[in-house]
């Protein structure tokens, strides 16, 4: 039993903050039923994105609406707040919230009290000082980024499609994707094969037409399927005419032309950056400990280490990973963890306000599956390797079990099962992005300054 009001704060609406809340609500329900237990979840967005699915909503397999899951009706015994944490006092518990709300009032923020804190806000993009890139880089991170770029790279074909310019028709074809790990890897899959399917309906693009460029700075890509996977991949790729260049980095991307560090010059009008992510920016303003990578330091218990009622797991958190039988590793910063230290951390928080004894999280890491466009994927779990159209497969099946509520998984199922019997979509809906464009030209109004040449377009 619960013997005061407990106030909880998550902070994040990612992997570990949907469903540490998710397992409270149900722990709880009986202390939430009396007023005992308050949950709180500030989130920027009102859903959570399976981000697995992000590449193949990108291709077109799945529709962007089944790769979200909506907050209020998963979480309906908690009470969320679309908003964005910006700093946290644990000295005094109280973390300050911006929400639509204070912007519209005129207020810097709100304060909230609490007894509990769960800190999952994520992780950000990694963006390095490379000269263009704020103003021509396009992210993989978020749903809105991966629309954005199916959009994109099929403007990209009706623009090259249309142009008697060939500078400009070889800039449009020509895809360079920033970073060997999962999110470039899988991304550039995913559309590469997309847009060879799309060029058939084109009277004058061709596959051949298109330069797809992976530029990777270490000396291989996927290092989560290990070694020999790594060269697999890279062997798939370039036997699909993807460049893909190691131990290289992109110096530049200014004035629309991507200079690399082998001396190569592409004209392009798409450089995609996916070259890691680093810790989200409330941590720092914050005073609870972190490493120096910026994260959390945290103990097996998934609390905050020299802290009490202070929690933390996933990207923002450097757990001890108690299974590898050395000092000082951490679990990897991965889906695979998140969702099971989720479980671990809010079994914590019911044990604390219990007084019962508490869990250490231990999981040994079971490999991973990535996904290289459609029947084409390579694997590596417990020990063993697949390659191909078995690893595609199992990539599927993996995610289709893990994707929250049996509504999705129903969803996209029902997806992937009219996909296999019909034709791919090749619509691009860049006006999606600039709803207000057609309207605004014809109330006589001016269009956005962004983009400058096509209000309606999406680049």
């Amino acid at each position: 039993m619960v013997k005061e009001r407990a106030r909880i704060l998550v902070v994040g609406g990612g992997y570990v903050g949907m469903y540490t809340a998710l397992r409270l609500q149900r722990r709880l329900k009986r202390e939430l039923d009396r007023g005992e237990v308050e949950i709180t979840v500030v989130t920027p967005d009102p859903y959570m994105t399976y981000q697995p699915f992000l590449p193949e909503a990108a291709a077109g397999a799945i529709s962007p609406r089944h790769v979200v899951v909506p907050l209020r009706r998963v979480l309906d015994r908690c009470r969320i707040l679309i908003g964005e944490a910006t700093a946290v006092d644990h000295a005094k518990r109280t973390a300050t919230i911006t929400t639509l709300a204070t912007s519209e009032e005129g207020r810097g923020g709100q304060r909230l009290s609490y007894d509990e804190l769960v800190l999952a806000p994520g992780s950000v993009s990694r963006a390095l000082p490379v000269p263009g890139l704020a103003d021509h880089g396009i992210g993989f991170k978020t749903l809105e980024e991966a629309i954005g770029l199916r959009n994109h790279v099929i403007e990209q074909m009706d623009i090259a499609s249309s142009t008697r310019d060939p500078a400009i028709r070889d800039a449009a074809l020509t895809f360079v994707f920033v970073g060997g790990g999962f999110a470039g890897v899988e991304a550039l899959g995913e559309l590469e094969d997309m847009a060879r399917y799309a060029a058939r309906y084109y009277h004058n693009v061709q596959p051949e037409d298109m330069k797809w460029i992976l530029v990777e700075a270490s000396d291989r890509i996927l290092p989560e399927v290990g070694e020999e996977m790594g060269r697999y991949t890279v062997t798939e790729l370039r036997r699909r005419n993807i460049d893909v260049r190691l131990r290289t980095r992109l110096e530049s991307c200014a004035d629309r032309v991507a200079v690399l560090s082998d001396g190569a010059r592409f004209p392009t009008r798409t450089v995609v950056w996916t070259a890691g992510v680093k810790p989200h920016p409330v941590l720092a303003a914050s005073d609870l400990p972190r490493n120096g990578r910026g994260r959390l330091k945290c103990t097996p218990e998934l609390s905050v280490d020299g802290t009490t009622h202070a929690w933390a797991a996933g990207d923002a958190a450097a757990v001890p990973d108690v299974t590898a039988g050395e000092p000082g590793r951490e679990c990897a910063p991965n889906a695979q963890h998140a969702v099971r230290q989720a479980k671990v951390l809010a079994d914590n928080i019911v044990h604390t306000l219990r007084g019962e004894p508490l869990e250490r999280y231990e999981h040994a890491y079971a490999g991973s599956v990535a996904s290289l466009g459609l029947h084409k994927g390579v694997a590596h779990v417990y020990g063993r390797r697949l390659k191909g159209y078995p690893a595609w497969f199992m990539h599927r099946a993996y995610h289709l079990s893990r994707v929250p509520t049996f509504n999705r998984k129903a969803r996209v199922l029902a997806e992937w099962t009219l996909a296999g019997l019909f034709k791919r979509e090749i619509v691009s809906l860049g006006s999606l992005e600039h709803p207000r464009a057609e309207f605004e030209l014809a109330a006589g109004g001016k269009p956005s300054p962004d983009p400058p040449h096509n209000p309606k377009g999406s680049s």
